[in-house]
């Protein structure tokens, strides 16, 4: 019975803080574009200066 003197408070504070967290995300816009993530990783435009170049090694052989 004790413990639930300790546990509540602990319970209070957590649920507090998590609304907190919940409130912030809303507030700063965080959940707006939910779907850009998905299509970033399906459509990858990527850098076009680092597409179709040939990766050059550090060491090059000398013959």
């Amino acid at each position: 019975m004790a413990s639930l003197y300790l546990l509540i408070p602990i319970a209070i504070v957590f649920v507090c803080i998590a609304v907190g967290v919940f409130l912030w995300a809303v507030r700063t816009e965080q959940f707006e574009d939910l779907e850009r993530q998905g299509y970033d990783i399906l459509f990858d435009e990527g850098n076009p200066d680092s597409e179709d170049k040939p990766k050059q090694s550090s060491k090059q052989k000398v013959d």
